[in-house]
């Protein structure tokens, strides 16, 4: 009788330590895919310039929210503040639509590393864009 205990025993270890081996490995599996999506995510504030048609050169800001894909935030730049109204990322494909005082635009962006480079348009209006990652801006404090 002692040796069918002793069984039992041995066989009730085995499982307990799968089942504690299985959720290990699903919980390390499941950090490095959440890790691996937080890398993917274009969210962020990107500094660069713009150009358009006449050539001028033109400072922006990017400062880009992102959940599940879609894509919203501001753009800032030396022609003014305009609002992301839409957007989407796709793989290292950017989209960002966005009012220009009343006129839609439209950047198409492709992402290497911490830049994103492409073509923006507004109206009649358009030309190249070329932003990099910047560190993100802090807010003194006392000041809202």
């Amino acid at each position: 009788m002692k040796s069918h205990r002793s069984g039992f025993w041995v066989e009730a270890n085995v499982a307990l330590l799968m089942f504690c081996a299985m959720v290990l490995f699903s919980s390390v599996a499941l950090a490095q895919q959440k890790s691996a999506s937080d890398k993917s995510s274009v969210a962020g504030r990107y500094e660069g310039t713009a150009k358009n048609q006449a050539g001028e050169i033109i400072q922006v800001t990017f400062e880009i929210a992102e959940k599940d894909g879609a894509v919203t935030g501001m753009i800032r730049s030396d022609h003014g503040d305009f609002s992301i109204t839409g957007g989407s990322h796709k793989g290292d494909d950017v989209t960002l639509e966005f009012d220009a005082n009343g006129t839609s635009g439209t950047i198409t962006l492709k992402r290497a590393d911490d830049k994103l480079s492409g073509t923006w348009s507004a109206g009649g209006d358009g030309g190249s864009v070329d932003v990099k990652r910047a560190a993100a801006q802090e807010t003194p404090k006392g000041k809202s």
